[in-house]
């Protein structure tokens, strides 16, 4: 069941970059662009937590996974500090 959740949240985490680019492509709006390489960030987080948890589950992958989480948020502080509008 858990298998299930994080692939989820892994494709979640895609549709919202993807929504996010395409809005980024429609209105130009920066902040929307600096969300979508959040997101993109996200998703890889995903997918390492996948492989992590379900394809190598011996494996101890918590380190790559906070550093992806920790750049994600960092993307995403540094489109909201420094946009302006």
């Amino acid at each position: 069941m858990s298998e299930t959740i994080y692939i989820l949240c892994a494709l979640t985490s895609l549709a919202c970059a993807f929504l996010l680019f395409r809005a980024y492509g429609q209105s130009g709006h920066r902040l929307l662009f600096w969300s979508g390489l959040c997101f993109s960030v996200m998703t890889v987080n995903n997918l390492i937590l996948v492989i992590d948890k379900v394809m190598f589950p011996n494996a101890d992958l918590l380190l790559l996974r906070q550093a992806t989480a920790l750049i994600a948020v960092m993307l995403l502080l540094f489109g909201l500090i420094y946009e302006k509008e």
